[in-house]
């Protein structure tokens, strides 16, 4: 089995955590606050990557220039885009919160357009405008009916965060090529984890964060299996897939919270949240051509760094 088959499967495992760690979130987020929620969940995740680190560590030294950049990438990826998803959550409810985190491929598309780093065919305006158009039919109404006055900031805060993601999923493959993903994203949670601290502190104060015991198996299932494990498998499948083929199985996402959003949460999936998911998809297939990679690529052996993406 090869490289390119296997990135694919780890892109659909780390995409189908994704959408379980939607609602662990939506189940733990009353218990904490946004950003004290995500400094647990890396400290945890750090601690998973720490017995691994000598093995995963480059051999070729890193220039402080290769640290303040995997820091940034820490910062957007690990502190601005879990901040706004966990924030987003407080507001709406896992199925809806992610359709909005199923935009991801539409905003690399966009993202990388802008950079010059895909070309724009009728095919991804068609899918662009597809999605766009399935997120106003499944955010659209309910954000002004009795009840929801939150809505509209959730849905703000997941697009925002999305849009981080999509500026990080462009931009990190050449530092992840570099240095390997394994190594990069154990680096990029450390220094999340060290931006957050002195805020955790003055907000807390140095005392242990108090959960329920289902709060303290939501936090420890978010920093493990949705933390360590599920960025190791997206970093590594991002390493050997254009970007937007890579975030396209992130539309699994509303699939799993919908069904668990069901079945744990009590939620109900309305029919304009149902229509919206399927534009939003269709207009994913359209744009990225069905995971069918340009010819480059293909004669390359599907090598990400062999075809500009």
């Amino acid at each position: 089995m090869n490289r390119i088959v296997l990135a694919h499967i780890a892109a659909f495992a780390a995409a189908v955590s994704a959408g379980t760690a939607v609602v662990a979130t939506r189940f733990v987020i009353g218990e904490t606050d946004p950003l004290s929620l995500v400094f647990y969940r890396y400290v945890i995740s750090v601690g998973c990557f720490a017995p691994f680190l000598k093995a995963i560590w480059p051999r070729e030294r890193l220039s402080l220039a290769d640290y303040a950049q995997i820091a940034g990438f820490g910062i957007l990826f690990f502190v601005l885009f879990p901040w706004a998803f966990n924030a987003s959550l407080h507001y709406v409810p896992a199925a809806r919160g992610a359709i909005g985190l199923a935009t991801i491929p539409i905003q690399t598309m966009i993202v990388a357009f802008i950079f010059g780093r895909e070309r724009f065919t009728s095919a991804k305006v068609l899918g662009v405008g597809m999605a766009f158009a399935g997120i106003v039919v499944a955010f659209g109404t309910a954000a002004f009916q009795p009840g929801h006055a939150g809505y509209l900031l959730g849905d703000g805060l997941m697009l925002l965060g999305v849009f981080c993601a999509a500026i990080y999923s462009v931009f990190s493959r050449a530092t992840l090529m570099r240095h390997g993903p394994l190594f990069v994203t154990a680096l990029a949670m450390a220094f999340a984890v060290l931006a957050l601290l002195p805020v955790v502190v003055l907000t807390h104060g140095p005392a242990l964060p108090v959960f329920s015991a289902k709060g303290w198996l939501a936090v420890v299932f978010l920093g493990t299996v949705a933390g360590a494990v599920q960025f190791s498998l997206f970093m590594w499948a991002l390493r050997w897939l254009p970007p937007t083929t890579t975030v396209l199985y992130l539309t699994l996402n509303p699939v799993a919270a919908m069904v668990l959003g069901i079945l744990w949460l009590g939620e109900r999936l309305t029919p304009e949240m149902l229509a919206g998911f399927g534009l939003v998809l269709a207009g994913i297939l359209v744009g990225v051509g069905v995971l069918r990679a340009p010819k480059r690529q293909r004669a390359s052996g599907g090598r990400p760094d062999a075809a500009k993406t």
